[in-house]
C-alpha cells in the first residue's frame, strides 16, 4: 500500500434493476473502467420515494466500482443518459470519496485518468469505513487481521465482479468472479493499521488477492467512545 502518494478517486455506488444493470456493465466495459461489482439487494422505500426516485421495483442490483475523482463525474453523466436515471422504473448513482487504496486498485485506475499525476490532500475525518474485496472464503481471514490492528466488527456480503480481464492481467492480478466484500468501521486512528494489517494478510499478492480502500465518514451513530477518549 502506498500513503504517500495522493490520488484523487471515487467510488461509484449504482442501484439500479437487474436488467439495467447488465446495460450499467456493457456502459463501463465500453469506457474501460477496469473493475466492477455487483451485488443482489432488496429494495426497502416506500411508495412515494420509490415514485419520487424512479426506483421501481424491490429487486435491486448495485453496482460498485472505483474510479478517479474526475472521470466519476463523467461516467455519472453517462450512466444517467444512457439508463435514463430518475425516469420511472430506472434508479440512481452516486458518487463518494476515497481516503485511501492499496496500491493496486490505484494503478488499475490510472489509465482513465488523463493526468495520472494529479495530487489530493488528504482528507480528515473522525471515522472511515474500509472496504476490503477479497475471494470468496476468505472473509474471516481479513476480519482476523482487521481485529489484530483494534477493528471492533465487521459485515461481509457477497458480489460478483465483472471487468476487464485484460487489465488485471496486465497488472498481475487473478481475480475469482464470485467475491466477497468485508465492511468495517474504523476511527481516523485505526484506519492506516487495519488497511495495512489487510493488505498484509489478504493483499493482491496472496491467495485472497485482496484490494482494500477506505471512504471517508463524517458522522456515526452507535459507536461508544472509549474511556480515554471520554476523559
Amino acid at each position: 500500500m502506498n500513503q504517500n502518494e495522493k490520488f484523487d478517486l471515487s467510488l461509484l455506488f449504482l442501484v439500479v434493476p437487474p436488467r439495467l444493470a447488465v446495460k450499467a456493465e456493457e456502459v463501463m466495459r465500453r469506457v474501460k473502467v477496469p473493475e466492477q461489482y455487483h451485488s443482489f439487494a432488496k429494495g426497502t422505500a416506500t411508495g412515494e420515494i420509490v415514485n419520487l426516485l424512479g426506483l421501481g421495483g424491490i429487486d435491486k442490483t448495485l453496482v460498485l466500482c472505483l474510479v478517479p475523482r474526475s472521470f466519476g463525474k463523467k461516467l455519472l453523466e453517462l450512466l444517467r443518459d444512457e439508463l435514463y436515471l430518475g425516469t420511472p422504473g430506472s434508479g440512481v448513482a452516486f458518487t463518494a470519496p476515497v481516503s485511501g487504496a492499496s496500491l493496486g486498485l490505484v494503478e488499475l485506475c490510472r489509465p482513465l485518468e488523463k493526468n495520472p499525476g494529479v495530487k489530493g490532500e488528504a482528507m480528515s475525518y473522525p471515522y472511515s469505513m474500509v472496504l476490503a474485496l477479497v475471494n470468496q472464503g476468505f472473509s474471516e481471514d481479513v476480519m482476523a487481521a482487521a481485529r489484530r490492528a483494534g477493528a471492533g466488527g465487521g459485515t461481509v456480503f457477497h458480489s460478483r465482479r465483472v471487468g476487464s480481464s485484460e487489465a488485471l492481467q496486465f497488472w498481475g492480478i487473478s481475480i475469482q468472479e464470485e467475491r466477497e466484500i468485508v465492511l468495517i468501521l474504523a476511527t481516523a486512528k485505526e484506519r492506516l493499521p487495519i488497511m495495512n494489517a489487510i493488505a498484509e494478510t489478504c493483499g493482491a499478492d496472496s491467495d485472497a488477492h485482496g484490494l482494500v480502500i477506505s471512504l471517508p465518514v463524517e458522522d456515526v451513530a452507535g459507536i461508544r467512545k472509549s474511556f480515554d477518549e471520554e476523559k
